[in-house]
């Protein structure tokens, strides 16, 4: 069958109360789905993005080459199949890819809103999706998957709808978010403000779209060492120098200098700062315990089979984080679980690259 790509966007006028008690209205959720729904609607699969994902994870548009951000997971025989599934895909509220953010426009006003727009949690992205899932008439689903970021909502729909999806796949995220990827993405934050060309967040987007914003590059290009790992950055780069580059120039390059500068500029022309700045606050100020006396008192809410995915040499969220979850349900005595450690030293980013080494747990969970 084919992949049966839709984009739709929903637009809702009743206010979405927020976690900080700021209010949201009116809003935009821009979506996709993938397969076909059956008739009794059991066969729905929510996906979640990353930090810099949207809602295009799977298949081409009509005028473009490149494909969705886990389109080697999500198609007719792969991982998530949509041959058996129907799969839905959002953009969490504060990006930029369709749904409203720091750069829509405010509702009666002809600007935008940039500062303007609300601080929001992993907790309100949710919150927004599980709106958008009654708009479409879908009270529960099959299971809810998600990497990184991703697999932050997908712990946080575990906890706060906890009727909602019968599985819950969680992999290379944390239970609240840690010193080291809040000092990472401090180094990201710190180069958006203090680039001239930002202009205190009054920057035009068009010119950012055309030119880029070398500080966001910058604090980019720290991201990725953060992404990757000391072996994965070995095997694909080596000390590999540019051909084109004498050893002794200053400004000469390695390979992996030159990789980090063009993910780094090449990033900063479709993805937005402000964006940038509101959902690095989300990740940063996660935590799964918040609102209950523990994390203990947290994880006693879930109800779904979860099923908690580390990968062995990731830096960013360690793999120890995810133990803790898995442990920590162990101590309170929910045994609904399994956990596996993915033997990678590929880093973070396995969870998009290395798809051979968990797809089937991912597909034998979805099929059990």
């Amino acid at each position: 069958m084919p992949l049966n790509l839709q984009t739709h966007t929903e637009h809702f006028t009743n206010p979405l109360y927020l976690e900080s008690g700021r209010i949201l209205e009116p809003y935009d959720i821009a979506y996709e789905t993938y397969g076909e729904l059956n008739d009794d609607k059991s066969n729905v699969v929510v996906v979640c993005h990353a930090l810099t994902g949207s809602h295009h994870c799977a298949g081409v548009y009509e005028d473009e080459t490149k494909a969705g951000w886990w389109d080697g997971f999500i198609g007719p025989g792969k991982a998530i199949d949509t041959d058996k599934y129907f799969v839905i895909c959002s953009n969490v509220i504060g990006s930029c890819f369709g749904s409203t953010g720091p750069m829509s426009m405010q509702h009666h006003h002809h600007d935008h809103y940039r500062y303007k727009f609300p601080v929001v949690t992993i907790k309100d992205m949710v919150k927004a999706q599980r709106i958008l899932f009654d708009r479409l008439n879908i009270h529960r689903v099959h299971a809810i998957v998600g990497g990184s970021m991703g697999g932050m909502q997908a712990l946080q729909f575990a906890i706060h709808y906890p009727n909602f999806s019968d599985k819950i796949i969680s992999m290379a995220s944390t239970h609240a978010t840690q010193p080291w990827a809040i000092a990472f993405n401090k180094v990201a934050q710190e180069s958006i403000l203090k680039d001239p060309e930002f202009k205190q967040g009054y920057y035009d987007p068009e010119v950012i779209k055309e030119q880029g914003l070398s500080g966001m590059a910058v604090g980019r290009m720290a991201g990725h060492i953060s992404f990757l790992s000391h072996e994965s950055m070995a095997s694909k780069f080596g000390r590999e120098y540019k051909r084109t580059d004498g050893l002794y120039e200053l400004f000469g390059k390695f390979q992996v200098e030159s990789y980090l500068e063009y993910n780094g500029y090449n990033f900063t022309k479709w993805f937005d700062p402000l964006a940038y700045l509101y959902i690095t606050k989300a990740i940063n100020i996660f935590d799964l315990s918040r609102g209950f006396d523990s994390l203990q008192e947290a994880l006693k809410k879930i109800t779904a089979k979860l099923h908690l995915i580390s990968f062995r040499d990731d830096l960013l969220f360690k793999n120890t984080e995810m133990k803790e979850i898995a442990d920590t349900l162990n101590e309170i005595g929910n045994v609904n679980y399994n956990y596996i450690d993915i033997d990678s030293d590929y880093g973070h980013d396995a969870f998009l690259v290395e798809l051979d080494k968990f797809e089937n747990y991912v597909k034998d969970a979805l099929d059990e």
